[in-house]
């Protein structure tokens, strides 16, 4: 995508040092709206689920449809960018990232804003990789430096200000508004990229795409990620809708291996997991990323439901883990050389784990505010401590030559995993709710209780609904700690996951991060 030395040479020279710093603004800002919109949507769930009638869980398909369609378009990215070049594909992506923006703030039932919202999934999904490689293309190397790190800070910044933003919208004007919001940046984003970036378009390669793998990829995540969301509501395997997608799930999936692994041009190039360091780590990345990202789906959720707190509260709660990793990350990155990445990795996963003990050990259905930010903000410091090195270990484990499709496995797997997470979460939520309600009632002594409450001036329908409703808040609090053991478990076990990996064979350039 670079081109030959000789023309990169010259690349740098056909921006003015003004342009560069307005291209560098542009690129930064509309991978900030991206990442902006993985979460911005998680607070305003409740508001979504009442405004159109749906259930919480159905609501939470706003989530999980934007993540799948983001994660079944990322392979194509290189070819797209090679076949038509990186600007116009920016170009028309932030262009149908906002159309798909206005269409969701239209949307006046789930149908209609789930399909819009797999619309921004495709859409955004170039913007990351090609606003990066694009940052690397304008600015010359000793500037790279700065400018990857502006853009670095916007992938931190966007999951702190996504749900601060998205509750506080959500409670002041409506729901609406936190996708209409897109638009005017979306718009800004298309005009500037059209008038300055020109100039330092990529070379264009006639390159075929390998249509079948990008078909069966298509089937088996679309079957799987159907399964997941409606599982909940057909009884699972008991339906033969949910056996049959699961059927197709699994058959698509191994076809799908076989013919990427025999395919001369695959869409996602699985011969990279022969590496036994980038295989341990993009499965530790997909294990404790999917642990991290159910906390965000379910704490907001439980907050308002059950504790009554309102959606610009939950959103800052959430936001302290992300406000606490700004600190830290600029650390890290000075010091991350002196030391074995493997330590500060793993010191950084367990570290998580930790704070998902104290959740479950410490929050309770009456828990006040800062009881339930102050391990979130803490946890905050530890996330770099995961993040940063893993691109160390990952990238610097493959061949120089895999380094640009090692990042997009990476990627692909990432957001799979925050796909897959809130899908199973749920599920195991719900599920624990359940058991955890029918445990309460059986050991509450009921007559006695409404005889009290009888005495107290509650009539015998508002003490039914009274006891009901705290038995509820008190089954979706035990049911929140049950979750957090088990994403203890499982962090606390890629800690020493990480240690199959051997040291990084050379440390990654800042173009391989994605």
């Amino acid at each position: 995508m670079s081109g030959p030395p000789n023309q990169q040479a010259t690349v740098f020279d056909k921006l003015t040092p003004t342009q560069q710093v307005l291209a560098g603004f542009v690129l930064s800002l509309a991978n900030l709206t991206v990442i902006l919109d993985l979460t911005i949507a998680n607070v305003s769930v409740p508001h979504i689920s009442g405004n159109l009638g749906i259930t919480p869980s159905q609501g939470t398909w706003v989530i999980s449809s934007y993540a799948v369609a983001e994660a079944i378009c990322v392979p194509l990215t290189g070819w797209l960018t090679m076949r038509f070049g990186a600007v116009k594909i920016f170009c028309l992506s932030m262009f149908g990232f906002g159309l798909c923006s206005l269409m969701c703030g239209l949307s006046f039932n789930l149908s209609m804003l789930i399909l819009f919202r797999i619309g921004q999934g495709i859409c955004g999904a170039p913007l990351m990789p090609i606003s990066q490689a694009l940052l690397m293309r304008i600015f010359p190397p000793e500037k790279r430096a700065a400018a990857m790190t502006s853009w670095t800070m916007t992938v931190l910044v966007g999951p702190a200000l996504g749900p601060i933003l998205g509750g506080y919208i959500s409670d002041t004007w409506s729901w609406h508004w936190i996708f209409f919001i897109n638009v005017p940046i979306a718009a800004a984003c298309v005009f500037a990229a059209m008038a300055i970036l020109p100039p330092v378009e990529t070379p264009i390669l006639k390159r075929r795409v390998d249509r079948v793998g990008l078909a069966l990829l298509v089937f088996w995540i679309g079957c799987l990620q159907i399964m997941l969301d409606t599982g909940r509501e057909h009884d699972w395997f008991a339906d033969p809708m949910i056996v049959a997608l699961a059927i197709g799930a699994a058959i698509g999936f191994v076809v799908f291996v076989i013919w990427e692994l025999t395919d001369d041009h695959p869409i996602v190039d699985l011969r990279i997991f022969r590496h036994r360091g980038f295989t341990s780590t993009v499965i530790t990345l997909s294990l404790c990323f999917g642990a991290y990202f159910a906390s965000i789906v379910i704490i907001p959720q439980w907050m308002q439901l059950s504790l009554g707190y309102s959606a610009t509260q939950a959103g800052i709660a959430t936001a302290m883990t992300a406000m606490a990793a700004l600190v830290t990350s600029m650390l890290i990155a000075r010091h991350l050389q002196k030391f074995d990445p493997r330590i500060i990795m793993c010191i950084g996963v367990a570290w998580l784990g930790l704070m998902a003990l104290w959740r479950a050990n410490y929050w309770s259905s009456e828990s006040a505010f800062w009881v339930l930010a102050l391990p979130q903000f803490i946890q905050g410091f530890g996330m770099p401590l995961f993040m940063v090195p893993l691109t160390m270990l990952s990238l610097g484990s493959v061949d120089p030559d895999e380094t640009a499709s090692a990042a997009g496995l990476q990627n692909f797997m990432r957001t799979m995993s925050v796909a897959i997470s809130t899908s199973v979460v749920l599920t195991m939520w719900e599920g624990s709710q359940r058991v955890s309600q029918t445990d309460l009632a059986g050991k509450l002594n009921t007559d006695q209780t409404l005889r009290a409450m009888e005495q107290a001036g509650y009539t015998l329908e508002q003490s039914r609904r009274a006891i009901g409703q705290m038995v509820g808040q008190q089954a979706m609090s035990l049911s929140m700690n049950h979750i957090f053991v088990i994403a203890a478990a499982i962090l606390f076990f890629c800690a020493i996951l990480v240690w199959m990996a051997p040291r990084p064979k050379a440390p990654a350039g800042p173009g391989g991060a994605h």
